[in-house]
C-alpha cells in the first residue's frame, strides 16, 4: 500500500461477526482492501467474502481474526485454501449470485470499486457480479472511486443502492496478463477450433487453453460473445472481425460479458463503448437466456475427466484447488442452445505426469449426463448419446498414449 496515512480508518465500521463482501477479480477495491487486511488485527473478529483473486491482497499471513469464504479456489486464493483458511462453498456460480439476490447470503460491509464518468454517474465497471445485490441489504457500502477503471454499460450503479462513504484509489485496477501457450494448449485448440462454426458464440474462462482456443478463431466469421469473462483476446478477435456479434439470435451486435479480466488494453477498448455490455450474472448465466442463443459454444477446464464423462474441476487429493464457477450454467444453456456445443478441454497430463483421464473423478462438477465433447491434446471424445463402454473407448483413445493400457484394464475391471 502506498505511504501516509491510511485511506480510510475501519476502527468502529467493522463490528464482531460482520460479513464483508468486496468486488473479485480486477473489480477488487484494492485499496480498501489492503487497508482493511492492514488494519484486521486490529479490529473485531469478521468474516470476508471474496471470489476469484489476481491481487497478493490476502495470503495466510492476514489476521487470524479473519475467517474467509469463496464459491471457490481462483487465482490466489489458492494460498489461503493451502492454510485452510477457506471455507468453499459448493455452488454454481450462477446460484451463488442468486443467492445475494434472495438474501440467502447477507453482507454487513460491502466494499466495491466504481468508475465515475463526467457526469457523475457511477459503473461497476469490470464486474457486475453479486456486489450489487450484496450492497442493497448492507448496512454499510464503501465505494472506492478509481479513475483509471473503464466506464462500462450495463454496470451502472443503482440510484436506490446507497453508498455510505467514498475513498479515492490509490493505484490502477488490477491487471491479469495473458498466459504465454505452449505446445500442448495449441494442438488442444486445434483440434476444439474443429468444433466451432462460422456464426457461433463463446464461452469461455481464464487461462492458458481458453487464450489459445480464441487466438486459433481469426479465420472463423460472424463470431458472437456471450461469457463469464471476456479478455484481451477479444479484443484481438473483434479487431480482426472475427467477432461481429451479427447471429447470435440476442443482443445483435454487442459483445455481452459478467466481468472483464485483462490489462489496460482491453480496460481501454470497453471504456464507453456501447458494443460491449457487462450484465448481471442473472442475465449472462440465466438458462432462459442461454437457451435462446444461436450456437453457442461453452468453452471450460477441469481436473479430471472420468471414463463414463463425469467432469471434476474442484477438487485434487481430497483439496480444494478450483471452483464450480459458471461451467455448469454454460454447460446445460449450451446443451439447450439451437446447434450449441459443450466443450471441455484439457491437457491429458498433469504436471506431476499422472493422467487427467482417470477411472473415477474423485468429485462430480458437471454430471456426465450434461457432457458433449472432450478435448485434450491427443483429440476429440465425443460422448453425447454413447453408452458407458464406448465413453470409456473414446477416453482412452484422447488419454496420453503411456497410460492408455492401464486405464484399458481398469475399464475392462469395471465392466467385469
Amino acid at each position: 500500500m502506498s505511504g501516509g496515512p491510511p485511506p480510510i480508518d475501519f476502527s468502529g465500521l467493522i463490528r464482531e461477526g460482520d460479513l464483508v463482501v468486496c468486488g473479485q477479480a480486477t473489480a477488487e477495491p484494492v485499496t480498501l482492501t489492503e487497508a482493511l487486511m492492514t488494519q484486521a488485527a486490529w479490529l473485531p473478529p469478521f468474516r470476508m467474502m471474496v471470489g476469484a483473486v489476481f491481487s497478493e491482497t490476502f495470503s495466510a499471513a492476514c489476521a487470524s481474526t479473519v475467517s474467509f469464504q469463496s464459491y471457490g479456489v481462483i487465482g490466489s486464493t489458492r494460498r489461503l485454501a493451502r492454510a485452510g483458511r477457506l471455507d468453499v462453498i459448493p455452488s454454481n456460480y450462477g446460484a451463488f449470485c442468486a443467492d445475494f439476490a434472495a438474501h440467502r447470503h447477507r453482507a454487513d460491509v460491502v466494499l466495491v470499486q466504481l468508475a465515475e464518468a463526467d457526469d457523475g454517474r457511477l459503473s461497476a465497471g469490470l464486474s457486475n457480479d453479486y456486489v450489487i445485490d450484496a450492497a442493497r441489504g448492507a448496512r454499510l457500502v464503501i465505494a472506492e472511486i478509481n479513475p483509471d477503471a473503464p466506464f462500462t454499460f450495463g454496470a451502472e450503479w443503482p440510484e436506490d443502492v446507497p453508498i455510505q462513504m467514498r475513498v479515492a484509489a490509490r493505484r490502477p485496477p488490477v491487471e491479469l496478463a495473458s498466459t504465454p501457450l505452449d505446445d500442448v494448449s495449441r494442438l488442444i485448440a486445434a483440434h476444439a477450433a474443429n468444433l466451432i462454426s462460422d456464426g457461433s458464440t463463446l464461452q469461455f474462462g481464464v487461462g492458458r487453453i481458453p487464450d489459445a482456443i480464441l487466438s486459433s478463431l481469426s479465420h472463423v466469421r460472424n463470431l458472437g460473445i456471450h461469457s463469464g469473462l471476456i479478455n484481451d483476446a477479444v479484443v484481438d478477435l473483434i479487431e480482426r472481425g472475427a467477432v461481429t456479434n451479427a447471429e447470435k439470435g440476442i443482443n445483435a451486435g454487442t459483445t455481452v460479458t459478467n466481468q472483464v479480466i485483462g490489462s489496460q488494453r482491453l480496460y481501454r477498448f470497453v471504456h464507453e463503448n456501447k458494443a460491449v455490455a457487462v450484465r448481471p450474472t442473472s442475465y449472462t448465466h440465466g438458462q432462459n437466456v442461454l437457451a435462446r442463443i444461436d450456437r453457442l459454444v461453452a468453452i471450460n477446464s477441469a481436473l479430471q475427466v472420468g471414463l463414463d464423462g463425469s467432469v471434476n474441476s474442484e477438487t485434487l487429493n481430497g483439496v480444494a484447488v478450483g471452483a464450480i464457477g459458471g461451467q455448469l450454467d454454460f454447460v446445460r444453456g449450451a446443451n439447450a442452445s439451437r446447434g450449441g456445443r459443450a466443450i471441455i478441454a484439457l491437457p491429458a497430463t498433469a504436471s506431476d505426469g499422472t493422467s487427467r483421464i482417470v477411472a473415477n473423478v474423485e468429485t462430480v462438477t458437471t454430471p456426465r449426463a450434461d457432457v458433449d465433447a472432450i478435448v485434450t491434446e491427443w483429440g476429440i471424445a465425443e460422448l453425447r448419446g454413447c453408452g458407458l463402454a464406448e465413453r470409456a473407448r473414446r477416453m482412452i483413445a484422447i488419454a496420453a498414449p503411456g497410460h492408455r493400457d492401464a486405464l484399458s484394464a481398469q475399464a475392462r475391471r469395471s465392466a467385469g
